[in-house]
């Protein structure tokens, strides 16, 4: 891992394919090797949680490419919340935690 304070990566961040990783902490930015999942063990309470929120997502999709309930939505959430993450949100606090 790397810290910069090069102009031109001073304000990037995201990754670059899977083999680097910018990434910003305050006013230092770091450049890392792109993190290996691969031997990662989930337990069985992460993996629940895991699929809980893959329904969130799918729940939150469906949502925003109905036209008709994106519109209901919208109308009841304050001005510049986004429908998707209410979506989210509603779902995940309905459905447990």
């Amino acid at each position: 891992m790397a810290t910069t304070d090069n102009l031109i990566l001073k304000n990037a961040k995201g990754s670059i394919g899977k083999e680097i990783v910018i990434k910003k902490y305050g006013k230092k930015t770091v450049i890392s090797k792109y993190p290996d999942m691969s031997g990662v063990k989930y337990n069985d309470l992460q993996k629940q949680e895991q699929s809980r929120f893959a329904e969130a997502v799918a729940y939150a999709r469906s949502i925003i490419h109905d036209p008709i309930k994106k519109a209901e939505y919208q109308k009841k959430l304050p001005k510049g919340k986004r429908v998707y993450n209410a979506a989210l949100q509603e779902f995940l606090k309905r459905d447990g935690a």
